[in-house]
Parts: structure tokens; sequence; C-alpha cells
């Protein structure tokens, strides 16, 4: 009889004994005096009394075997003789544990013969046994010493086999699908977790784990429209052809990936042992590859395609959780990029999406402590290099991070709706500065701010009040505020955007175009519109760039002096001044000045500046700018 452990016995199976009277082969009564025969009051042998026991210990269906000090059988009912494959008697003499496979591993032997030793203890455990016909079985094992302090124990078996299989199917309907028949989410996990145990890649295979983690584009639309009956159908369609990858992929292979649907329309393939990155590609475009083809469901023609989120690395100092959290990542990025596709785990893109995140959760908190800080780049007039303006540009001074520009965190804040607050504090703040320094000197003629507005401050608070609570509080004139958005926040406004541009237009503020000319561009439009200024993008001061690398001149780009040209010709016969931003060499500024642009701002005057640099500028006396 040969067998297998389910695992080492645990320490609460080893208990006190349970009461029984059987020893070695006769049967002794609570009184007994351990005699097989007794002698009546008239002298006449009497009749054996241990007998009843005896038979009773022979006939009984539990299966039983007495087992001396030194672990050899003493004698064995006919249970314990079918349950092994022998007849009871020649087991007699046979060792214990070699019968029942007690000594498979250490902790069990070591708790086996502890009861042998000291008669106090019990032993319970579980076996798979094999019969000698050839079928196996599953038996729970008790070992108890016997009571009265007689030596030897009672070792009895239970056969669990119907258990066991009752389990075994419970536990298959638990852990897998019922739709796809796939291991379902526990299942995954549970294999998951095992992969990344070091006694699982220690000691054989390549170290490594990959899995490819997809997500069926479009397929609620299938559920929506042609119910979840033909979208279950799907599923399981869907469920064969990831198999048949997987198989496919695996037949050269010393594994087979494992492919779970993890819900939804979730599905996950996991590669235990894998031999890098290439091998991960290979699979997802395999899948992607298979389920481009249509499915013939319920009569119809279904066309659906996956996103794959493929990570690959070593499994050391990997955890289950941060492996998925990395092939969620980049599902969204396979997402993100246009679906119908896999995307390899990019540690420097996802450093960049933690930080992102990092930043967002504490927005609203460095509003609130004041983290952030203004400063100012100045525009100049272009026909006399005068400072007339600077626009107020935040900063957040991040207590991780550093200094980081409005790139870094607007559109975060643009998000989640903190860019309300931040922007009343910057108009706030920046009026207040402006009115400093209209007081520093009350004989100069004062210097405008001007001041960016995201278009969900319109939408989502009331900016012309906020505009004219600034100017209240702070004492500056109305005429010195000027309102910056973009060209393709203005195009087309309507509502109360529209409505909240002619409060501000008619309350006496500046509203100003930004990055004008690469949205809509409508000049005809802006006519209708409460706008007094344009700020021409970048983009196109770059191509007045008249000096390259080696110091030689170079001619303008033709196109971008026409274009720029009759922009500003425009905008002047519509009564707008324009600004040229980005404005880095002496050559630009000649060249935008001789086609009537009105102001500059770039490096070439400054970059953005503290307050107090600012304030030096105005000292200058003839207010020309140069680089600070």
């Amino acid at each position: 009889m040969s067998g297998t452990s389910e695992g080492p016995a645990p320490a609460t199976d080893l208990a006190r004994p349970a009461l029984t009277h059987v020893t070695y082969g006769h049967i002794e009564t609570p009184a007994g005096t351990g005699s097989g025969r007794d002698v009546g009051a008239a002298g006449a042998p009497a009749k054996d009394p241990s007998a009843p026991y005896r038979s009773a210990f022979d006939s009984a269906p539990l299966a039983m075997a007495v087992v001396d000090r030194e672990g050899l059988v003493v004698g064995a009912n006919a249970a314990f003789g079918a349950l092994v494959g022998s007849d009871p008697a020649p087991l007699a003499g046979r060792a214990a544990a070699e019968l029942v496979d007690l000594g498979s591993d250490a902790r069990t032997w070591h708790a086996y013969r502890e009861v042998l030793r000291d008669g106090r203890n019990r032993l319970r455990c579980t076996r798979r046994l094999k019969h000698p016909d050839g079928h196996a079985l599953w038996v729970q094992i008790t070992v108890a010493p016997l009571p009265g302090g007689a030596d030897g124990v009672l070792l009895s078996l239970t056969d669990i086999s119907s258990r066991r299989d009752l389990q075994a199917r419970l536990r298959h309907l638990q852990m897998h699908d019922p739709v796809t028949r796939l291991p379902n989410r526990a299942l995954f996990f549970e294999r998951l977790t095992a992969a990344l145990e070091p006694e699982a890649y220690e000691l054989s295979g390549t170290g490594r784990i990959g899995l490819c983690y997809l997500d069926l584009d479009g397929f609620k639309a299938i559920n929506d429209t042609l119910g979840h009956r033909v979208g279950d159908r799907l599923l399981a369609a869907v469920a064969e052809r990831l198999t048949r990858c997987a198989d496919e992929s695996g037949f050269t292979r010393a594994g087979t990936p494992l492919v779970a649907r993890l819900g939804g329309d979730e599905f996950a393939l996991l590669v235990e042992d894998s031999t890098g990155t290439e091998q991960l590609a290979g699979l997802a475009e395999l899948v992607l590859t298979a389920l481009q083809e249509p499915f013939g469901i319920a009569g119809r023609r279904l066309s659906l395609s996956a996103s794959i989120g493929v990570v690959e690395r070593h499994a050391a100092g990997t955890t289950a959780t941060g492996l998925m959290q990395a092939a969620d990542t980049t599902l969204y990025w396979a997402k993100a990029d246009g679906k119908a596709r896999w995307t390899l785990f990019d540690p420097e893109r996802n450093a960049h999406r933690m930080t992102r995140q990092a930043l967002a959760s504490t927005l609203r908190p460095a509003i609130a402590g004041g983290e952030f800080v203004l400063e100012y780049q100045p525009l100049v007039g272009m026909d006399d290099d005068r400072l007339h303006g600077v626009e107020a540009l935040v900063r957040w001074n991040h207590p991780q991070f550093g200094m980081l520009t409005p790139n870094r965190f607007i559109a975060l804040a643009e998000e989640d709706g903190s860019i309300v607050p931040l922007g009343r504090w910057i108009l706030l703040t920046a009026c207040r500065q402006a009115r400093r320094w209209q007081l520093e000197r009350p004989a100069e003629p004062p210097i405008f701010v001007s001041v960016n507005v995201a278009v969900r401050q319109v939408w989502d608070s009331d900016l012309v009040s906020d505009v004219a609570r600034a100017l209240a509080e702070t004492g500056l004139a109305p005429h010195l505020l000027q309102i910056e958005l973009t060209e393709s926040a203005v195009m087309g406004s309507a509502g109360r955007p529209l409505r909240a541009l002619q409060a501000l237009s008619e309350m006496g503020v500046r509203i100003a175009i930004d990055d004008f000319g690469t949205g809509y561009s409508n000049l005809a439009y802006l006519s209708r519109l409460p706008v007094s200024v344009l700020k021409l993008d970048g983009s196109f001061v770059r191509g007045f760039q008249y000096e390259d690398q080696g110091g030689g001149a170079t001619a303008p780009n033709p196109a971008d002096e026409v274009v720029v040209e009759a922009m500003i010709q425009l905008a002047h016969r519509l009564g707008l001044t324009v600004t040229a931003e980005c404005v880095e060499t002496s050559s630009q500024a000649t060249r935008l000045r001789s086609i009537g642009c009105d102001t500059g701002q770039g490096w070439l005057y400054s970059r953005p500046v503290s307050p107090d640099r600012i304030s030096e500028l105005l000292g200058a006396g003839s207010y020309a700018v140069g680089n600070p």
C-alpha cells in the first residue's frame, strides 16, 4: 500500500487520548485482570468475558489496528485489511507507518513517534492511499494511546474519499467561472500568489513572471443591444480562443499559460517562468490576431477587439498586488492609445503617472497651505522697449518635487475643480501686487497685470463677481487688469461664458486671447466678442529666427512672415492690439516691430521673475528692459 500526504499534521491534531479497551488482540473489561481466562465460584472454567469485545473489534465497520510501542501491528480488523488491501492476519508484525504512509513528511513522522513514545497525545492526519487493485482513496488517520496504561496505540482509518470528491467538486465550482468555465479571480490570485513564493522560482525555472491583462473593446455595446444571453455566449467563445492561444504558446515551452476570467469582459493570461518580454509580446499578438476573426453567435457575425496590458519582470520582489496594478495601468494606456492593441509596461511612464497622482491628491491642501507663488514676465512695447505690463505665472513650491511650472499641475486642477480656488488666489494676489507697484511709484505710469483664466472658472464660479471682489479689495483700477483665455475656450462661446466676457469688458477689464493661431483663428468671429488683445502663439514667432547655429544670417520663413503680418493687419483693422509670445532674439523683435506688432513677451526681455525684480525694472527710470 502506498500513499501521499495531504500535508504535515498541525499541532492541534495532537490531543488527549479517547477511552478504549482494545489491547493486543484481546479485550479487557474495565475491571479486567489482563487474563484471557477466569475461574468461577465452583472452580469450573468460566466463559472468556473478552470474547464479545473481540468480536466487536473484528466486525466493526471502522478500520482499526492495535500497534505496539515499536510501531508494529499487533492485530487488525477486517475493515482495516479491506482498506489497505490485505487479510488482517498477515498484517501482524508489519510497520504501521509503512501501511498508511505516516513517514512521508518529517512533521507527521515526529508526531507519530511522539504518540508511540509517551502514550498521552493523539495524532490525526489525512492521507491519499493507493489500493493494490489500482484505485486511490483518501483516509483520515487517527492514532491514539490505549487507556489504562496498556502498552500500544490504536490506529483507526476512516474512508473520506466521497467527502473529498464532494469538496473537490465544490471547490471547482467555487474557483471557476460558470459562463466561460475558466478559472475565476479567486483561483487566478491563488495561482499568482503561489507563483510569487520564493520556493516556486528560486530552485527551478527562469525566475521571471509575465501577465497579459486584457479587456474587450466595445463589449458593453453588444450586451446592451443584443442582451446578456448573447453576451455570455460571446464571452464563452472568447474564452475558447484565449485557451487555444495559451495552448499554442505553451506547446514548445515548459508550461501553458493560465487563462482566467477576472470579471465582466476582463481576462488574464498568466505566464509562469516567462523567458522575457518577447514571449509576452508574442502571446499578446497571438491573442489580438485570434480575436480579430468575427464570432458567429446566434446567427450573427459579431466583431470585437481587445486592449491588452503586458507586464513581464523578475518574480523576486514582485507582489501580486504590484503586478496587477502595473497590468491595470498598462491596460489603461492601451485603451488611451487607441484600443485594439497591446502596450508594454513602461516604468518611466508609470513614474510620471504616480507623480501625477501624488500631485492631484495634494493640490487642494497645497492651496490652503500657501504652497503656491507667483512670478511675473514683462510685456514690453515693441516701439519704445518700455515695460507696459506683466503676465502673472503661478508656480507650485512643492515640498517633495520642488518648484513646479503650470504645465505640471494646471490640467490636474482643471480636472478636479481645484482650479476655481486656485484661480481666485492667483487673481487676488496678482491684483494686490499690481496695486503695490503702483503705490510704490505713484508718479510713474502704472503697469497692468495679465491673469490666465481657465474655462472651468467661468462655468464653476462667478468669474465676474470674483474679479469685482479682487478689484474692490485691492483698489486696482479695472483697466490695469487683463484676463487671458485660450483661443479654443473663447471661440464658439455662448451663454454664460459670453455673458461673463461682456460683463468684464463693460467693467473696464481687458480681455486677451492667448496662443492665438493654433485653433480656429476666426478673426470675423472675434469682431463680435469683447476682446481687445491677441497674443500670437510662439510657434509663429520662432519662424522669425534669423541666426543659425554657426552665427551666420539666414532668411526667415516667408510663410510665417506672411501669416503673421496678415493677422496683425486684420487685428488692427478690428481695433485689437497684438502681443507676440516667445520673442528670444533681437532679430525677431526687429522684424515683428517692422510689421506692426504692438507688444513683445519672451526671454529677450526677461524670464518670469519675482515681484522684487519687476520693482527693479520699474525703477530703471526709462523703463528699458533687458535680460535680468
